[in-house]
């Protein structure tokens, strides 16, 4: 069939493919976006957006289950159909995406529902409900493929009725009893929610949060305990489902038992449907090699998740920025990684930038560690006051700069900001040893690291 001339096609239309797209329409270009899913991605339907909802509706329970310790009496009953109708009615408009197609389409751009794949070079077919459709892109394909969840092979479980985030994030019901299997950031966040609204949960993991500092997992495993809510070393080996209850055997002892099992042991992208092979790339590797630009191949870019520098919307909308103004030729700009900056949205809050302590190591980097709690752990009333946290900062020494640091604790995330910008722009410690921090705030607490970095 004849192709449809255009200027670029970008396939996958999460944050940054949708920005991209937006960046080179307002430049004059012709542009086509290809999604099969929805448009905005995974994010505002199935993943930020609407589990922060969650997050905040459970640690508004949590701050009432205080007043009793803190300030008087309160009677606190949870009520999942109030978070439920948000999510559903307000946030994912009913997982209908009209409304982004619409914007998209007034900017100028021509939407197609469908899975594109690179043919030829320069060439996109899309497999749409209707046919195929042919485009060919002048100027650039862009590949913004994003993720899926990630799935095991244990024997059992492809024949059970298990969620991932995306079924998870539209129950209407809490579960009466949840398994989570994985530790990570959505993991432990679900956990959290659910136990908060009364569900009983059991996570099965060996580390929590395994991406962030080791102190992060362990402080958070005392506050799970605390809060009820169950975690079991080792690896799941088979899955049982016998019509009402999940039944998960375990490596590491005794079978845990639940009426739901969530899925969240990562995420995958398939690179065999983009057609990359066309190429010359490698459609069974992890990710798809780029440049410092984002180019993947001659009029080809990738960004995002399939990059591997973390699968992070703020991560889709950095490289969206550099990637755009590179087809445009408008910016000379290349990407950076040193500070890549990731938030768990538990309670406590998880902020963490650049290397761990760790990674570092492993890097030969000469290095130096401060450590400091937010509190004092003898006294009780400030963990009562859901105050407990820390800072941890990484430095190289011989450079005199932090390379890595982390922020638990109430608004952990937006205390990491000034410690991404300390990271980002290399400022010497000794100068961040000079700042004035304001008292009583939480980010002082980084005063406190840098006192317990060794001197020189």
């Amino acid at each position: 069939m004849p192709a449809e001339v255009v200027d670029a096609v970008v396939i996958g239309m999460g944050p940054g493919g949708e920005d991209l797209a937006t960046r080179l329409l307002r430049a004059g270009l012709s542009v086509v976006g290809v999604d099969g899913r929805l448009v905005g991605g995974e994010c505002p339907y199935y993943a930020c957006v609407p589990t922060k909802a969650m997050v905040r509706a459970a640690g508004t329970l949590a701050e009432a289950r205080r007043v009793g310790d803190l300030a008087g009496s309160a009677a606190v009953t949870p009520d999942w159909s109030i978070v439920a109708a948000r999510v559903r009615e307000e946030i994912t408009d009913n997982w209908d995406d009209a409304a982004a197609v619409e914007k998209f389409e007034k900017a100028g751009g021509q939407f197609v529902r469908g899975w594109g794949r690179i043919t030829a070079a320069g060439e996109v077919t899309v497999a749409t409900a209707d046919g195929e459709r042919v485009f060919h892109a002048n100027r650039a394909i862009v590949l913004n493929p994003g993720t899926a969840p990630q799935v095991p092979a244990l024997p059992g479980l492809a024949d059970t009725p298990y969620w991932t985030n995306r079924e998870a994030v539209a129950v209407t019901e809490v579960p009466e009893s949840l398994i989570v299997m994985g530790g990570g950031p959505v993991g432990v966040e679900f956990a959290q929610v659910f136990a908060r609204f009364g569900a009983k949960v059991t996570v099965i993991a060996s580390h929590l949060v395994p991406q962030n500092e080791p102190e992060a997992g362990e402080l958070l495993a005392e506050v799970f305990e605390a809060e009820g809510i169950a975690v079991r070393g080792g690896h799941g080996t088979a899955v049982g489902h016998d019509g009402s209850e999940f039944t998960v055997e375990l490596d590491s002892g005794d079978p845990v038992r639940a009426r739901h099992l969530l899925i969240a042991t990562g995420r995958r992208t398939d690179l065999t449907a983009l057609g990359i092979g066309s190429l010359g790339l490698d459609e069974n590797a992890h990710g798809i090699p780029v440049d410092d630009r984002l180019r993947a191949a001659d009029k080809v870019w990738a960004i995002g998740d399939v990059v591997g520098h973390g699968a992070f919307t703020h991560m889709s909308m950095y490289h969206s920025r550099i990637a755009a103004a590179d087809i445009l030729g408008t910016s000379s700009e290349t990407a950076q990684y040193h500070a890549v900056p990731h938030v768990t949205f538990t309670d406590p809050e998880i902020g963490g930038v650049g290397l761990t302590e760790a990674q570092a190591r492993a890097q030969g980097l000469n290095v130096r560690t401060g450590f400091t709690k937010l509190q004092d752990s003898t006294r009780g009333w400030l963990h009562k006051a859901g105050n407990a946290g820390f800072i941890k900062l990484v430095e190289d020494a011989d450079r005199g700069v932090l390379v890595g640091a982390t922020s638990v604790g109430p608004d952990g995330g937006e205390v990491l900001a000034a410690l991404t910008l300390a990271v980002h722009a290399e400022i010497p410690t000794a100068t961040l040893r000079r700042m004035i921090y304001a008292y009583p705030t939480f980010h002082r607490a980084i005063e406190a690291a840098l006192d317990a970095l060794p001197a020189s």
